[in-house]
């Protein structure tokens, strides 16, 4: 969704659905409520965290990578990954990581298809682990399709922008 597509406006109904959906899913994974978490996505969902472009001539007209991502998931791989940290093979998730997110500046937008809508919106969490003061703080901006289903809300697709040149976090083991 591009800056000019954010003025369009919808309905101030479903930008408040929209947002309180951000919020609830950041409650469940604040929570480790994985499995309720995983009914928040579609089915064909497709989540990305590109690679942002730092080197070479490219890196004036292009932010981000098509080709290279830190994370590019569908919704088996996810459904997946939440299974795993149910196990004692999830490694990097041993302790399981604190975190808190803020979700702000959400802002939405039409799309083609009349029951989904673009949405943006700006994300900080801080992660932490086991009992020392050592933490990360995550930072970036999200493009989210949001598909307004008869079972509610679902992320139909995500692309996780971070702030970051270079991950400050050890691994991913956690979702954003």
């Amino acid at each position: 969704m591009t800056v000019e597509a954010t003025i369009r406006t919808v309905p101030r109904d479903i930008t408040a659905e929209c947002a309180q959906f951000l919020y609830y899913e950041a409650e469940l994974l604040d929570h480790r409520q994985f499995d309720h978490w995983l009914d928040c996505l579609s089915e064909d969902l497709v989540y990305q965290m590109p690679v942002r472009v730092t080197r070479g001539p490219e890196s004036r007209d292009l932010e981000f990578s098509p080709n290279s991502f830190h994370m590019k998931d569908v919704y088996a791989s996810m459904k997946m990954r939440v299974s795993r940290l149910y196990t004692e093979h999830a490694y990097a998730e041993d302790p399981p990581s604190r975190t808190q997110r803020m979700v702000t500046n959400v802002r939405v937008g039409p799309h083609e298809d009349a029951d989904k809508y673009h949405v943006r919106s700006n994300f900080q969490c801080f992660r932490a682990q086991g009992d020392g003061v050592e933490s990360d703080m995550i930072i970036g901006e999200r493009f989210d399709v949001l598909h307004d289903t008869d079972a509610g809300w679902k992320i139909y697709s995500r692309t996780v922008h971070l702030a970051h040149t270079t991950l400050v976090t050890a691994n991913l083991g956690i979702f954003l």
